[in-house]
């Protein structure tokens, strides 16, 4: 494995600490398959060097589902869970967006962000992007791709 990715998995469970909550997508092997037959371009990164510097997890899903878990009724994983393989997405959820230190304020996660949109609304008429903020940065990032993509951006609050 690279140092990148090395470092890029420990910048999730520090950021993240998917391990110590349940209602958190882990990204385990079997999400990754799910996310994958979703649409290829839900799991995306962006590589310099000997491994990734940018990861982008993008959730298409559909606008029932998006309006259950903006509404907290849902949890993130039981966002994932009921997203249904084959159905025609409106929504895209932003999920996590990571970027390695050296590569941060470069627009980097823009660039990602929008070429996994764009590859997903040629499949799917996504009409939504709606997330669930984790920090400064993350709510910046989700206003900028609603911005540049066009797309009305719903945000969930903690309830």
């Amino acid at each position: 494995m690279s140092d990148n990715f090395n470092r890029m998995l420990q910048l999730a469970e520090d950021f993240f600490d998917a391990k110590s909550d349940p209602d958190q997508i882990a990204v385990t092997e079997e999400d990754r398959e799910k996310l994958l037959a979703l649409h290829p371009a839900s799991m995306s990164e962006y590589i310099i060097g000997d491994g990734p510097v940018v990861w982008l997890l993008g959730i298409p899903t559909t606008r029932k589902i998006m309006n259950k878990f903006l509404n907290a009724e849902i949890s993130e994983k039981q966002l994932l869970q009921e997203t249904v393989i084959g159905d025609k997405f409106d929504a895209v959820y932003l999920c996590s967006a990571l970027v390695l230190p050296e590569y941060r304020h470069q627009g980097l996660a823009l660039k990602v962000a929008m070429t996994a949109l764009d590859a997903i609304k040629k499949d799917h008429p996504i009409k939504y992007i709606f997330t669930w903020p984790f920090s400064s940065e993350g709510k910046s990032l989700a206003t900028a791709i609603a911005r540049k993509s066009n797309l009305p951006l719903l945000e969930r609050i903690n309830k």
